[in-house]
């Protein structure tokens, strides 16, 4: 019989998993911090954010091992946006996708969470759990875990006023701790701001070079925005139809003509426009460097599209990212 407190058979360590909704930890913190509703209202340093919570738990339960760190949220068809790429690259995250709909309402996350928790403690995965979220659709697996031997450590973002907690949820958990503003200041700003205008994809500091030249190509100067409404089978097709006409290159010793290199770029970010929204490429503004992880997605798009490697080619990769900016700022009226 194992002793209260003890170790569940068959674990080598006090494993604990820290499950994220991110939805209600958004919500909860803007509104504490900048009385924003909308994620459009703020940016978020998520990768600033997730290693703070890492950090906590260690802190919290400083004699466990992370297992690792679940975050569960929402994109429209479930293509992940710029920022939630960014995050499924870090270490010891896993990304957990709901759909979003067209009036902005996450479906399937709670569902996703619940299955998880549930998963993790029928199989002794994990000893104790951290669960930041808010909805009393959390009990039922709260209550299952339990019976699993699994402790329930609730963690909740402070309220402006009242509660921002289902009541029976904070009953049922075996701990409950409250992050306060201050522990999440650093990492919320309002849009529009001069802070947030430094800010990259997940709020990484973005340096800008001192002089850039782009050679604008004309290959989609025209083409107007897709609406938010085409699912991607459809944003692909339109995509396809803009593809730009050359002989791909296939022998390493052929030259590389820009223009081509750079209508490629275009290609490639009229691609990300269409099948992953104007408001998700709007994160990676204002350029003109991008996160390593998209940046790697944008090069290794165009080299599928070249039949070509580029690796051995720097300039060529400079001019697939300018081909990228010139469509983006197209996109949103942007004067270089």
């Amino acid at each position: 019989m194992t002793p209260i407190g003890g170790m569940l058979p068959g674990l080598p360590s006090r494993r604990y998993a820290i499950l994220i909704d991110v939805g209600y930890l958004y919500a909860a913190a803007a509104e504490l911090l900048l009385d924003a509703t909308s994620r459009r209202d703020y940016r978020v340093d998520a990768e600033k954010l997730i290693k703070s919570l890492i950090e906590r738990a260690a802190h919290t339960l400083s004699d466990g091992e992370l297992l690792r760190l679940y975050w569960f949220d929402a994109a429209r068809d479930r293509v992940p946006t710029v920022d939630q790429r960014v995050i499924a690259n870090m270490e010891y995250v896993k990304v957990r996708l709901g759909n979003l709909n067209s009036r902005g309402q996450q479906k399937g996350v709670d569902a996703q969470i619940r299955s998880d928790l549930e998963l993790l403690a029928r199989h002794r995965a994990i000893h104790e759990a951290i669960l930041l979220a808010g909805d009393e659709d959390m009990v039922p697996a709260v209550e299952v875990a339990q019976a699993y031997g699994v402790r329930v450590h609730l963690w909740g973002v402070e309220p402006p006023y009242g509660t921002n907690q289902a009541e029976r949820l904070v009953w049922e958990s075996d701990t409950v701790q409250t992050i306060e503003s201050e522990d999440l200041r650093a990492y919320f700003t309002k849009s529009g701001t001069a802070a947030a205008a430094t800010l990259g994809m997940v709020g990484a500091p973005m340096a800008q070079p001192e002089v850039r030249v782009p050679s604008p190509a004309a290959v989609f100067g025209q083409r107007q925005s897709v609406a938010v409404t085409m699912n991607a089978a459809e944003a692909l097709a339109q995509a396809e139809s803009a593809r730009p006409k050359f002989v791909r290159t296939t022998q390493t010793g052929e030259k590389l003509d820009p223009e081509t290199v750079r209508q490629i770029g275009e290609y490639v970010g009229h691609k990300w426009l269409l099948t992953r929204g104007a408001d998700n490429i709007a994160d990676l503004l204002p350029g003109p460097q991008l996160p390593t992880v998209i940046d790697k997605e944008l090069l290794v798009e165009a080299e599928k599209e070249l039949g070509y490697s580029l690796r051995d080619h720097p300039e060529a990769r400079i001019w697939v990212r300018d081909g990228f900016w010139e469509r983006v700022h197209r996109e949103f009226d942007i004067d270089d």
